[in-house]
């Protein structure tokens, strides 16, 4: 009987060391601890715009070269809703791994921390951001209608006539900060009309009913090409590659309208460090790819690399500079 019970003993401790070494193996080969182990089966990749959009086109280029790169399948879900939040605040509840990743862009991740009371997340606290990746110069464009060709002739004309209608795809939109941002610049007084998509918007605008968009070139690049609408400037240092012949605002007079939206890959906070690295590896590798660069150009977009560490003062200083912007404007929060 002594001999039963001892043998029990022996057994239960047995069994309670390899519990516990077999339950901390499982748990270290279910969480990737190296980039070189990363990633052994495929990505979900949330992007929180709607399929076709701008921000999803560039997005799907840059996975369609990471996943070659990695040799996984990258599986892009398109969560659109509320300016971009509802799939940030999904991507924020994932599982820390590197499996889940969301492309969200300077609206998510900046201007909505002061345009909403209630995200559902923190860009800063719930998420590490992998690196920017895409960044789209404001185009300032205007309908045919309107009876100017450059920026300063715009200015001029609308301030002497306050009032003038541009439109968005919505209130906190960058397309609408970038509007008030040209507001407080040049002193002229606009009327922001809001969209529910961009589609809607197009038409009135070559029509001069909102002849005024600050907006990104896929967005406007319809109204241009159809010369229902005329580029003034682009409000970045440089030229697009797009659009050779339009001016920058530097060029046409206006040196510190410089605004552009952007995108960034990130990934949930507590994801560990090693992932984190292999994916900014990839991310700087398919941005170095002519073939990605000549893709994100026919988009009127420019790619746009940070390490991590870069990534988190970059994405400080971005929601510092709305909050200032959307203070100024006065422009109430959004429930």
């Amino acid at each position: 009987m002594q001999e039963i019970k001892r043998f029990c003993a022996i057994a239960a401790i047995m069994a309670l060391v390899f519990g516990t070494f077999g339950g901390g193996a499982a748990k270290a080969q279910s969480s990737p601890q190296s980039s070189t182990d990363f990633p052994t089966r495929s990505i979900t990749a949330i992007v929180p715009f709607a399929a076709g959009s701008a921000s999803d086109v560039v997005s799907r280029i840059l996975f369609a070269s990471m996943s070659k790169s990695m040799g996984q399948t990258i599986v892009v879900e398109n969560r659109p809703g509320a300016g971009g939040n509802n799939g940030t605040a999904d991507a924020a509840k994932a599982t820390p791994d590197g499996y889940t990743v969301v492309g969200s862009g300077s609206g998510p991740m900046a201007a909505n921390v002061s345009m909403y009371k209630q995200l559902g997340y923190d860009p800063q606290k719930d998420f590490e951001v992998i690196s920017p990746f895409a960044n789209f110069t404001i185009v300032v464009a205007a309908s045919n209608k309107l009876p100017v060709s450059t920026l300063q002739e715009l200015i001029a004309y609308g301030k002497k006539n306050p009032g003038l209608n541009y439109g968005s795809v919505g209130i906190g939109s960058s397309q609408h900060l970038a509007g008030e941002y040209f507001s407080q610049i040049t002193g002229m007084q606009m009327t922001h009309v809001p969209y529910k998509n961009i589609g809607q918007y197009v038409p009135d605008m070559i029509a001069g009913d909102v002849p005024l968009g600050f907006q990104w070139y896929p967005n406007v690049a319809a109204a241009l090409n159809a010369k229902g609408a005329k580029a003034l400037a682009v409000a970045g240092p440089n030229r697009l590659d797009i659009l050779p012949d339009t001016p920058t605002s530097k060029e046409a007079g206006l040196p510190d309208y410089q605004v552009s939206g952007w995108f960034a890959l990130s990934v949930p906070k507590g994801t560990p460090a090693p992932v984190i690295n292999k994916l900014n590896a990839e991310v700087k590798k398919a941005l170095a790819d002519p073939e990605v660069r000549a893709k994100f150009q026919q988009q009127g977009a420019e790619t746009y690399y940070l390490t991590p560490e870069e990534s988190k003062k970059f994405i400080s200083d971005e929601i510092a500079k709305y909050r200032g912007i959307i203070t100024k404007a006065g422009i109430p929060q959004i429930e």
